[in-house]
This record gives structure tokens, sequence and C-alpha cells, in this order.
């Protein structure tokens, strides 16, 4: 694996030692505004309304208001914990989460963020997060750990997650959390498993894919099929609400590191400039880009362009 989406892997190590070792209390700080803001590593990216919201490195939040030619700094972010990801259930209201299980909130477009919650005692990290409306959400991340809320994340609880098939304990790292067009919620795994709850998150069941890696996206596509992908540019599909998966060729070798849906079915980003792009059928076509770029996250933009972020911040289109 290459350089920096295998930070990600790095990030579980250095989260596992901490956990294990000495346990000191760190102090939250609040992220530097830096004119290299945008050159920053980001890891998550969404849309807030017709804006662009992107999230990363040292607690760098970036927002564009023309469909990411620019982008300028959030002006108050309380935390410079690394932010893997963003999701938001309207124009205004926002949750990112990242390590010491941070979990910020915005009610005004990602302008200001302020800290619902932080585990400074040990890094057990979030690696995703998903609101139903702006008072239900979830959060998943490290060594099977979900949090839950009902009250827009000012009081976070820890739910319990079965064990995995052939497991004694639930130990599975969750990296992408999702929702199908019908409401079923879905986690993309490590170890080729997809969790899926039909029931608003109160229980969860594995769906064994067949496959033995690490999925690190997933995505609900308009049409209802969803589609999850993951090392060695592994992609499945989904016709079924995520009860069955079927193996897709994506046309590339390079791990897909994030997926979103779009008007005209699904396009991903992953490591050495890998970019995909196809429809809801599983045809999928992969380019290339000319730096290789290491990609971390693809939004859609409000006039259809996909604009995509990496290792080393914001990517020019090609």
């Amino acid at each position: 694996m290459r350089k920096t989406f295998s930070l990600l892997l790095t990030a579980l190590a250095l989260a596992a030692g901490a956990a294990h070792g000495a346990t000191a209390t760190l102090q939250e700080t609040p992220a530097l505004r830096t004119p290299s803001a945008t050159h920053a590593m980001l890891l998550g990216a969404a849309r807030a309304g017709d804006r662009i919201v992107a999230v990363g490195d040292h607690g760098v939040v970036l927002l564009s208001d023309d469909n990411g030619r620019q982008f300028r700094q959030a002006q108050q972010v309380p935390t410079r914990a690394l932010l893997t990801a963003v999701h938001f259930v309207d124009a205004r209201n926002g949750w990112a989460v990242g390590h010491h299980g941070v979990v910020l909130h915005t009610a005004d477009g990602g302008e200001t963020w302020a800290l619902q919650r932080s585990d400074t005692g040990v890094d057990q990290p979030l690696f995703s997060v998903l609101f139903r409306d702006k008072q239900h959400g979830f959060a998943v991340g490290l060594w099977s750990l979900l949090l839950v809320t009902e009250d827009g994340g000012h009081t976070w609880r820890k739910q319990d997650v079965p064990a995995p098939p052939g497991g004694d304990k639930s130990d599975r790292n969750f990296f992408r959390l999702f929702a199908g067009a019908d409401g079923t919620l879905l986690i993309a795994a490590e170890q080729g498993l997809v969790l899926r709850s039909t029931d608003q998150g109160a229980h969860w069941s594995y769906q064994q894919t067949g496959y033995k890696g690490s999925f690190w996206s997933g995505a609900s596509l308009r049409d209802g099929t969803l589609m999850v992908a993951g090392m060695r540019g592994t992609v499945y599909r989904s016709a079924d609400g995520g009860v069955t998966w079927s193996k897709v060729e994506s046309g590339t070798a390079s791990s897909v590191t994030d997926l979103v849906s779009t008007a005209s079915g699904v396009a991903g980003v992953g490591q050495d400039g890998a970019t995909i792009q196809g429809g809801a059928d599983g045809h999928l076509h992969a380019h290339t880009r000319a730096d290789r770029a290491e990609l971390t996250a693809v939004v859609q933009a409000a006039d259809g362009r996909l604009v995509s972020f990496s290792s080393h911040g914001v990517v020019a289109p090609e």
C-alpha cells in the first residue's frame, strides 16, 4: 500500500498503542487559521446545500461557495484533532468526527463549530458520521465503536454490536456509515464485512460479501443500488438493500478511499491518482491522474462537477 491513505492504517496502529499504553489526558486546542490550510491533508467532504465542506488534519475545515473553485478556512474550529469525516442534514446543520473520539457540530453551514464530544484519555478514532435528521445520529470507528445520539449530539452513548461470524467479541473496525434509500443503515467494515440495520440502528447483522480485505467506503445510489469499495480497487454491489453482494470490476488495482452517489450513478477516488465512474448497473471505468495524487475524498458540486481532495489538500482538476 502506498503512502498516505495508509495513514488510515497508521492511525489504527497509533490508536491501538495509545489505548494499551499510558493514557495521558490531552487538552483540546483550537485549530490554527493559516494560509496553507488548502494544502492540509483532507480526509472527508460533504455538501451543505450548495456549499462544499472538507475536513482534515489539525482540525482544518475548508469551505467553498463556488462549486470547489476556491476554498477558505472556517472561522472557528475548537480542536486540532485529525478530522476524518463530515455529514450535513441540511444547508446549516452538520457534524464532523475524528481522532480522540471528537464530534463537532455546526449550525451555520460550517463557519463555526462547537465541540460536542472528545475522549482525550484514549485515542479511539471515529471514521464516519451520519444523521437521519437534526436529532438522530450515529458515528463509528475503531474496534467496533458505535455511538448513538437522540438529541442532536448533545449526548452520545456507546451501543453494543454483536460479535462477527466466527468471532467471540465485536472488534472489527468500522470505516464508513451510510444509509440506503429505504432507510436501511449500513457500515462498511474490515474483513469484507458489511453491517446492516433495518430498525434505525437498534439491531445490527453482518453480511458477508465473500471478500477478505477491508471496505473503506460506501454509497447509496439514487436508484437504491448500494456499493462498497476498498483495498486493491475492490468494489461490491448490492441490488437488494445490502442482503447479498456481488463483485464488480472497478478497472483499477489502486485502493478506493471514497465513493459518492452522482446524478449519473457513482464516482470514486483512490490511491495513485485513481478515479472511477459508472452507472448503477456496476459498469465502471477507471482513470489515473497524471500527478498520481493520493486521493482521499470526492464530492459532487451543485453544478455537477466532481471535486476531489488528497493528502496534500484540494486537488486541481485535470
